[in-house]
């Protein structure tokens, strides 16, 4: 028996019914006479969660990271454990299995993971289904390929999934930790491989746009008389003139004004120093790939990436377009063949543009497109032959077929063809320039010139207006060494604009295109052919996500993205291997080489493990802005936090370990004055560095009442949004080891007082308690440096061994080991 498994039920169907009849329905899968169809829903298995390899992970704790899975595991999600069974059944009776994943990344691991993880040994076959209609799908399954030639793009969806949980599960963990300590209590900080990159550009962007002060710059801009005909151009100073930026604008109007008077003041006499004429061609439009679809979709009929895929995929499964989730722009050289005949179905489609253009398209033709070395596993989104009738198409898929259809049309017109000339003019020493543009024959411009307009890229107004006045201008017939005088001249006021912020599909542009925004030059240059960050199937999600989560929201019209406080205070505390997609670029280029058979699973993961371990060891010493009430008086990196003790309320700073700075509880709020008095107490060196007990580095500084921080707590907006994504964590950890370490030396509980206001001064009950365990000579020699009072004991905490004054809980002073000795 021959087992068919698609991807998802959808596929599964139209794939039954190109196969032998007749189609039989059963739970979970079909029967034709050539085999068995089944099908998954996607990835029915899921990667295991930290507590699945160890319960200890259950609890987030610094000391517990990275987690490094040693074997990899895998769970059946528990909505799958049906189609599950039903799967794994048909395996152990077939004979040969066909892989139906989708013809990318994902789609081949979905599959092969199931594969392996019932152990399969049966023979396995790959059919890769580019498009659902009829025609395609029996073309398919009469070239079936040996499953073991996708065997690397496996390993590269492996190394892919593999990457993002290390990222995923650990950076999260580890800079959330990071933000409680600094007081960020309710706050998580979910860290994407991806995902935060992309977050990254929109908050420097933003950042830009807030910083981005208007400069005024002049342009001269003169007419030019030739004997055959006036033409216009444009004064270059000259990069050693005064008055000029960084950018060579001329900035001084005085200057503009001067240079404008003496270039009017006779004699008029210039010469053309350098004439150019080119015959110049421009080749058609590649065909979509996802990716090109979303973007120009987006700027002509402002559609959000998710919405362009979710069209995509409509009409893919009505068989009208082929695979949606492609990466490639280019088409095989054996599908050249059906051009007649999709070319008539577009004419028929309904839509009358397509209907004009098709007449003078010549099927014969191949544009650079038809490259068969260029195709992998999929090619470009075109027509399939199937007739389509975009009467009954909804807006979005008519929008979408018609520039899919009119990028496939374009494949058989002729290249844009004109002349490009380029003029010098040297007059009064100073160098002038113009270019003209002359059509020769539009080609497949003519189909895209009444959207050009719309299809123009978000550029500043002034440059494009300039672009704009070169590209129409027709220069008179000239030669070098022609005489030419100065007629007339005008100054030109520009203001530099900001940069744009990005939309949903400017940034997807700018995750395909990510060379544009890494910060190390030498990284730029190598990443300039690379596929980007993410996959043409998981831009517009991670676009989406960052939406729903309330790091992102969308503003005006053309939904500009514009970033949430939550966003800047994650990009903030990150080192820039996490904002900067350097990193990522990088890796994405290898995950891709790694599908074509370049470098290995292992390699992949063991520089993903040591980049793990750098930014969690990074993320312990992150520097997180703290805000909130109760600011620690001896670290000023934490917030002071209410807890119960054994004897009742105290108040500990958010930052332990690294400050174990207590305070007792009055009225519901830290006693600040006695925090005060008792840190006065210390000499100044006391509570200036000890880096071994967390306390701050800068000099101390009286504590204020807890009033004077309100003003810094968060607005209510912010919290909103925080509150939000406090979906993941558990309760931080240090609360349970402060509590464990300070019940390690409290009285017994006979002894212990009702409560903190009755309880005796430090010469009663703890001193007591005490007189049975003298202190040695040693402990005697250390006088605490808090209260001036008490001596400091060696104790056994529940987590080791730790310093605190025998005056507690008057004093509350702890200090770490450091081989025998307090820390001080």
């Amino acid at each position: 028996m021959r087992l068919y498994i698609a991807e998802k039920p959808s596929v599964g169907r139209e794939l039954a019914k190109c196969l032998r009849g007749p189609v039989v329905r059963h739970d979970g899968y079909l029967t034709t006479q050539d085999g068995v169809v089944t099908w998954l829903f996607g990835h029915i298995l899921r990667q295991a969660e930290p507590e699945e390899y160890d319960p200890k992970y259950k609890r987030w704790r610094a000391e517990d990271l990275p987690i490094i899975p040693a074997q990899w595991k895998l769970y059946v999600d528990k909505d799958c454990e049906k189609q599950f069974g039903i799967v794994k059944d048909l395996i152990a009776k077939a004979d040969e299995i066909v892989h139906g994943g989708d013809p990318d990344r994902e789609g081949q691991l979905l599959v092969d993971e199931v594969l392996d993880y019932l152990g399969n040994k049966k023979p396995v076959r790959r059919i890769l289904l580019n498009a659902l209609d009829e025609k395609s799908i029996k073309k398919a399954n009469a070239s079936l390929r040996d499953n073991k030639d996708f065997f690397n793009l496996k390993q590269s969806a492996l190394a892919r999934a593999r990457a993002d949980w290390l990222i995923g599960m650990n950076l999260s963990r580890a800079y959330t930790l990071a933000a409680r300590r600094a007081g960020h209590e309710g706050l998580v900080l979910p860290i994407g491989r991806v995902k935060t990159p992309t977050l990254s550009l929109v908050v420097r962007r933003e950042r830009e746009i807030e910083h981005f002060k208007p400069v005024d710059y002049y342009n001269i801009k003169a007419t030019f008389q030739h004997e055959n005909g006036s033409f216009t151009a444009q004064w270059k100073p000259k990069d050693t003139m005064a008055g000029l930026d960084s950018e060579n604008r001329l900035i001084d109007k005085a200057i503009a004004e001067a240079k404008l008077k003496e270039f009017s003041a006779a004699p008029h006499d210039g010469e053309i120093t350098a004439y150019q004429k080119a015959k110049k061609q421009e080749p058609q439009p590649l065909p979509f790939s996802l990716s090109t679809l979303q973007v120009l979709a987006g700027k002509m009929y402002g559609y959000a990436p998710q919405l362009v895929l979710d069209t995509a995929q409509k009409l893919y499964e009505k068989k009208l377009t082929t695979y949606p989730r492609s990466d490639c722009e280019y088409l095989p050289l054996n599908q050249h063949g059906e051009a007649s005949a999709i070319l008539s179905h577009l004419a028929k489609a309904g839509d009358a543009e397509l209907a004009a253009w098709v007449p003078a398209a010549k099927p014969q033709q191949k544009s650079r497109a038809w490259n068969d070395k260029k195709i992998s596993a999929h090619h470009a989104i075109i027509p399939t032959t199937v007739q389509a009738d975009v009467t009954k198409m909804t807006e979005e898929e008519r929008n979408l077929y018609h520039l899919i259809g009119r990028g496939y049309i374009a494949q058989f017109y002729p290249v844009h063809t004109y002349d490009q000339t380029k003029v010098e003019i040297t007059y009064k020493d100073e160098l002038f320039t113009a270019s003209g543009r002359t059509e020769r024959d539009l080609g497949w411009k003519v189909m895209y010139q009444s959207k050009r307009r719309q299809e123009a890229d978000d550029e500043d107004k002034d440059d494009k207006d300039d672009k704009e006045d070169d590209a129409g201008k027709t220069l008179p017939m000239m030669k070098k060494h022609d005489p030419a005088s100065w007629k007339r001249g005008r100054i030109v006021n520009r203001v530099t604009k900001p940069p744009v912020r990005f939309t949903p599909s400017s940034l997807l542009a700018g995750m395909k295109e990510i060379h544009k925004y890494v910060k190390n030059p030498e990284a730029k240059k190598q990443l300039k052919d690379v596929y980007g960050i993410g996959t043409e199937a998981t831009r517009a999600t991670i676009i989406d996500d960052l939406i729903r989560r309330k790091f992102m929201k969308t503003q005006g019209k053309k939904k500009y993205l514009v970033p949430t406080p939550a966003a800047y205070l994650l990009v903030d505390a990150l080192p820039d291997e996490m904002t900067y997609p350097d990193s990522t670029a990088i890796w994405e280029d290898k995950l891709h080489s790694m599908s074509e058979g370049v470098g290995t699973l292992a390699d992949f993961l063991k520089g993903q493990i040591a980049f793990t371990r750098t930014l969690c060891q990074k993320a312990y010493q992150a520097e997180i802005k703290v805000t909130g009430e109760n600011v620690c008086p001896r670290c000023h990196k934490g917030v002071l936090l209410q807890r119960k003790g054994r004897n009742g309320l105290f108040w500990g700073c958010s930052n332990y370990p690294k400050c174990r700075m207590t305070c007792n509880d009055k009225n519901g709020r830290p006693d600040l004055d006695d925090a005060n008095r008792r840190l006065a107490r210390v000499p100044r060196d006391m509570t200036a560095g000890a880096s071994e007990n967390g306390a701050s580095s800068t000099p101390y500084h009286p504590v204020q009442p807890a009033a004077v921080y309100s003003n810094e707590a968060p607005p209510a907006s912010v919290g909103d949004e925080i509150a939000a994504l406090n979906q993941l964590f558990s309760a931080a950890d240090y609360e349970a080891r402060l509590a464990a370490d300070m019940a390690s030396y409290v009285p017994e509980r006979g002894q212990a007082s009702s409560s903190w206001g009755d309880k005796p001064r430090f010469s009663a009950s703890p001193m007591e308690h005490l007189e049975k365990e003298k202190p040695t000579a040693k402990e005697q020699q250390y006088l605490c440096p808090r209260c001036r009072e008490g001596h400091l004991r060696r104790i056994q905490g529940r987590n080791g061994v730790f310093w605190g004054c025998s005056s507690y809980p008057h004093c509350t002073a702890t200090f770490d080991d450091e081989k025998g000795k307090p820390a001080l």
